[in-house]
């Protein structure tokens, strides 16, 4: 973390919504409370169901929360957020370069000055070389790549990351994580990260946001003092199992209560 100043704050938040098969309203998201300081990582962590994109998305502003309120505070030039979803997402007939640009076009930025502005961005995900590639010529791990370039390109003041490296494979998705360490600590930037994989959670993060299952409550927000940079030789360490062994507890508790939730009822 690179200062006292936050850069996301959420009080309260509610989302409720109507079954249409049912007509019963369902609660998915409980009474959300949550900072996240200027320039940190923090992950939101939890069984599937638990509202962690729904939350995502309700700071993104893509949904409205029933109820509660989110603050995002000012901490860098242009956007307040940007967000990086699992499908990378790129134009076919854009080159990256264009695909890079193509959000500063929307702010309302030159085409020639968007793409001088996200040249360099290119470079700092490596993809230095690949201007005028299509993203049919690029592998998975390089479109995530060209993704985050366009998210960090309109300088947002954070990153929301929804499951970015689901679709990968095992190697490329920690060469993938060992990448965005990197560009992290060089853009800056203060990340909020959805992820199903504890592992990831742990290596990538300050702190790991852990949810109940539905309703999605916070259960535990746990400090990972693990120190930085961080190799990706640290999770095979007994300092990361023992964080690993934790969130999956909780996890695996959750679990145990879904199940045993509709015996309890009957």
């Amino acid at each position: 973390m690179r200062s006292g100043h936050l850069a996301l704050s959420a009080r309260g938040v509610q989302m409720q919504y109507r079954d249409r098969g049912t007509g019963k309203t369902l609660l998915a998201i409980e009474n959300v409370d949550l900072d996240v300081p200027d320039g940190a990582f923090v992950s939101l962590l939890g069984p599937s169901g638990c509202g962690k994109s729904t939350f995502l998305k309700i700071v993104n502003g893509l949904l409205p929360a029933t109820s509660g309120e989110i603050k995002l505070h000012r901490v860098a030039k242009g956007r307040e957020d940007a967000m990086v979803f699992q499908d990378a997402a790129l134009f076919p007939w854009y080159s990256v370069l264009d695909n890079v640009a193509y959000g500063l076009v929307c702010a309302g930025v030159t085409r020639g000055e968007a793409r001088r502005r996200a040249a360099p961005f290119i470079e700092l995900v490596g993809l230095k070389g690949f201007d005028d590639k299509y993203p049919y010529q690029l592998s998975g791990g390089m479109q995530q790549r060209a993704n985050l370039a366009r998210a960090l390109a309109v300088d947002s003041a954070i990153l929301l990351m929804d499951e970015p490296f689901a679709a990968l494979d095992a190697q490329t998705r920690e060469l993938m994580q060992a990448e965005l360490l990197r560009i992290w600590n060089a853009a800056k930037k203060t990340v909020l990260f959805v992820t199903h994989q504890i592992d990831e959670a742990v290596y990538l993060s300050d702190r790991v946001v852990v949810m109940a299952a539905r309703p999605g409550k916070v259960i535990a927000d746990i400090e990972i003092d693990l120190p930085r940079p961080r190799p990706l030789s640290v999770k095979r360490t007994p300092e990361f199992a023992v964080y690993e062994e934790r969130i999956w507890r909780l996890i695996a508790g959750e679990y145990e209560q879904a199940r045993a939730a509709p015996d309890a009822a009957s």
